[in-house]
């Protein structure tokens, strides 16, 4: 009986479901009467309101507001008929930069535990779409430097199919990124202008504002963005980084031309002596009312890390009278940044105010001090930045550079201890001064010097290891205490560096040397398996050659390896 009324339910449903869908379409055609679509108004801007101006005016084109901007359509068609081989050209260009990356990350997985076979990582897809960026509109700005300086307002809502396959053991993750939405308005410098072809020799990229980015993730078919709170946070990170890096003044250099061609790779010409002595009237960042704070300094256009000063806990007027020193390439372009920041035990530091400094406003071999008053960005027009967030005080000295001693660059060699050199030149102090100008003095005496110390690593030959077939090179430059490392290359017997390092020297005397370490170490994925390391081989170089030849660039023997030969270059600069 049971089995008779399913059968009856079934049937019933049968019937029953395509009659609905048959009646209600009937319904929904016959019930619902057409509607006439309304052509939309046209206005032109002059007739519209306040509020219909306020709501166009983030879609208004920037030649329209703005006089100087001019329209460029025809480069915006350029780039719709040129945009499926551009597409091509810079998907291979991403392809052959993160392949490398990959592989270096994959590296570490493939051991006897995990072989290749079971861990990778790659591109399912890769391509932009089909719609270009668009030029909204474009500025060039007249200067009366050697440079051209452009302003294009660029939007870019591409539908891009970028798909990363990671594949850990037998678990393949799927990463799709979709729906990119970029609007962004870069200042772009060509500089120098010289007679060679493209007749310019650097490209120097900033952002005059805070970009848009806007896109979807997927991940394992899901929307990683649907998750609550997730999305605001992503965006509002990745928006803030890409500031952080490239919003002026911060900006990203391009070598076109080679060096001797373009005279764009800029040494450093001085030294930048900074005292950070103390702050005052710091906000209140901590519930309890107080702040943990420190300071931050950087120069902007250098890719090196920051300097940062000790944390005063619970201080709103902190005393630190800490000194460091910076490298100047550019004393007219570049500027010193100050952030100071509370710090927090758990999440990230909060930032307190900040505040930029043009070198070009200090004098050579003087020591000025600045009462600094904090403001919350570099953007002058916003309204945050009345906000009084305490004054930072701060000692500034620049020295630059003195003429070399020498033009030529010299072999290393023994330096004879009864030759007489003019110390004033070479940078050298003596215990004991004399009054005369100009004082020549024994190379064998306790003599100081001051100045920058630039170190090349350029490359190696003929490395050998005795725990494995092929070493994993990397050099460790030893100076005075401080530490400098190449980067590792991997299974290499002819390693090619080309590092520069600085070493800043404010006293330091002419009987120390400079050691070159040749290591190898070897990477295991386990924790409990350490990182077996072995010396290659090591040279020691003499600090009173290179301040007395001025520059020494050569190949070298490495000592404790049988034919190992290491390529350096040192140069020094007195101040």
């Amino acid at each position: 009986m049971r089995h008779l009324y399913f059968i009856f339910e079934f049937t019933g449903f049968l019937i029953g479901f395509p009659i609905g869908l048959l009646l209600g379409f009937f319904i929904f055609i016959f019930s619902s009467k057409p509607v006439d679509v309304k052509d939309p108004d046209i206005k032109s801007l002059s007739e519209c309101d306040s509020n219909s101006l306020v709501d166009l005016f983030s879609e208004i084109p920037p030649w329209v507001k703005h006089p100087d901007f001019e329209r460029i359509d025809w480069l915006n068609k350029a780039l719709h008929d040129m945009w499926p081989y551009l597409d091509k050209a810079i998907c291979k260009i991403i392809r052959n930069t993160a392949e490398p990356i990959f592989a270096e990350y994959t590296g570490c997985l493939q051991s006897q535990y995990l072989p290749t076979e079971f861990s990778n990582i790659g591109f399912q897809s890769l391509n932009l779409g089909t719609f270009p960026p668009t030029i909204y509109g474009i500025r060039v700005h007249e200067t009366n430097e050697n440079e051209l300086v452009i302003e294009p307002a660029i939007r870019w809502a591409g539908i891009p199919h970028i798909t990363v396959v990671v594949k850990l053991l037998s678990v393949q993750f799927i990463v799709q990124l979709m729906d990119v939405q970029v609007f962004a308005m870069p200042r772009i410098i060509l500089r120098p202008l010289v007679p060679t072809f493209p007749c310019f020799g650097n490209i120097t990229v900033t952002l005059i504002d805070k970009p848009y980015v806007d896109f979807g993730l997927r991940l394992l078919g899901g929307d990683v963005m649907a998750i609550p709170g997730f999305y605001q946070f992503f965006q509002e990170y990745i928006r803030n980084q890409v500031a952080s890096l490239y919003l002026w003044p911060q900006t990203l250099n391009i070598p076109i031309l080679q060096a001797p061609l373009s005279g764009t790779i800029k040494k450093p010409v001085g030294i930048l002596h900074v005292k950070i002595l103390k702050a005052k009237k710091l906000l209140k960042m901590d519930i309890i009312g107080t702040s943990d704070p420190y300071v931050i300094i950087q120069l902007t256009g250098e890719s090196l890390p920051p300097k940062k000063t000790s944390i005063k806990m619970r201080n709103l007027n902190p005393e630190w009278n800490e000194d460091f020193n910076l490298t100047v390439k550019d004393p007219e372009s570049q500027f010193i940044q100050f952030n100071v920041v509370d710090w927090d035990k758990f999440g990230t530091h909060d930032p307190m105010g900040m505040q930029i400094l043009p070198l070009k406003s200090l004098t050579p071999d003087n020591t000025q001090e600045f009462t600094l008053d904090l403001v919350k960005n570099k953007n002058p027009y916003d309204p945050q930045n009345k906000k009084k967030r305490g004054q930072l005080v701060v000692q500034l000295t620049y020295n630059p550079f003195k003429e070399e001693s020498s033009s030529g660059i010299h072999d290393s060699g023994p330096l004879d201890g009864h030759q007489l050199i003019d110390a004033k030149k070479l940078g050298i102090k003596s215990r004991n001064r004399s009054r005369r100008q100009s004082m020549s003095i024994d190379m064998s005496s306790q003599l100081h010097a001051a100045g920058l110390l630039l170190v090349t690593v350029q490359g190696a030959e003929e490395l050998e290891s005795k725990l494995y077939e092929s070493p994993n090179p990397y050099v460790l430059v030893l100076f005075k205490g401080e530490k400098r490392k190449t980067k590792m290359i991997k299974r290499s017997h002819r390693p090619y560096w080309n590092e520069e390092f600085q070493f800043v020297v404010e006293e330091a005397t002419l009987k120390e040397s400079i050691r070159f370490a040749v290591k190898s170490k070897k990477r295991h994925l386990f924790a409990y398996r350490f990182r077996k390391k072995e010396l290659l081989g090591y040279i020691d170089i003499n600090f009173s050659d290179v301040v007395y030849n001025g520059r020494i660039r050569g190949e070298y023997n490495l000592i404790n390896s049988r034919n190992g030969v290491i390529h350096v270059e040192l140069h020094w600069s007195a101040t």
